[in-house]
């Protein structure tokens, strides 16, 4: 088994034991699938079938911990891989329904696909109650914003 067939393993592993596990050990599987992405060495197809998966995961009504963890695997998963807005747009559609906490990584993952599809749904959050989220979403602005003058910029050259 190489390198690579290691790692799959390793996820597909984790899926199981989390579709069979009682809520103290789903958030530990999840854990496993946040370590494999933070390689980097997934195919970006695999990549973006875990994050489609955790999203599931994330607006399944898990526990408060399961959520997190799916979250915090994604927002892994898109400091590492360029993760198109269509895998992660469910979450962008619920994000009014997230904690605060939760809501950060939202908006962190949004803010990474760099996809002007999520500015909208991101700016709506620059005058949230919370401090924190009201940082995170000026950050993902930001980021978003960069973007597009990158792209702008690449285009005028």
């Amino acid at each position: 088994m190489d390198g690579y067939q290691g790692l799959t393993a390793l996820i597909e592993s984790a899926w199981e034991q989390l579709d069979g596990s009682d809520a103290g050990r789903r958030d530990l599987c999840l854990d496993v699938v946040s370590d494999v992405l933070e390689t980097g060495r997934l195919t970006p197809d695999d990549a973006e079938r875990a994050v489609e998966r955790l999203v599931k995961v994330t607006l399944s009504g898990e526990s408060y911990p399961v959520r997190e963890s799916a979250l915090h695997a994604a927002c892994t998963a898109s400091t590492h891989y360029e993760l198109p807005y269509r895998v992660v747009e469910p979450l962008a559609v619920g994000a009014d329904d997230f904690e605060p906490l939760l809501l950060d990584y939202v908006l962190a993952i949004l803010g990474a696909t760099h996809d002007q599809a999520a500015l909208p749904i991101v700016e709506r959050f620059l005058h949230h109650p919370h401090p924190e989220v009201r940082r995170e979403a000026a950050e993902a602005v930001n980021e978003l914003r960069w973007s597009q003058e990158s792209i702008q910029g690449e285009t005028a050259q």
